[in-house]
């Protein structure tokens, strides 16, 4: 079996061989080369407006304000009314209690002062 396939492959490598080639001339690539700048062209029309852009976000809040001044002190009020009529003299006190009778007082000597002259 190994002859078999080697002369099988050789059989075709010299029908391959015998075949006739064609080649194939790659055509050469054309280079443009650029000429001359030519006139400037006409200005163009203005664009349009744009559209008008979004509204901003609110500011921050400002801060407090200073105290103000202090008022002037009313008036002074007017005076009240004295106090209603006198009332009535009260009753005569109950009489007190008779004190108790002093000691007797110790006999002695008598002193006499003799202003001097």
């Amino acid at each position: 079996m190994k002859y078999s396939i080697l002369l099988a492959a050789l059989i075709a490598t010299l029908g391959l061989t015998a075949c006739e080639r064609t080649v194939v001339t790659p055509t050469p690539a054309v280079v443009t080369v650029p000429g001359p700048a030519g006139a400037t062209g006409a200005t163009g029309s203005t664009g349009s407006t744009g559209s008008t852009g979004s509204t901003g976000s609110t500011g921050s809040t400002g801060s407090t304000g200073s105290t103000g001044y202090t008022g002037a002190t009313g008036a002074t009020g007017a005076t009240g009314s004295s106090g209603g009529a006198t009332g009535a003299t009260g009753a005569t006190g109950a009489t007190g209690s008779t004190g108790a009778t002093g000691a007797t007082g110790a006999t002695g000597d008598t002193v006499i002062v003799v202003p001097a002259k």
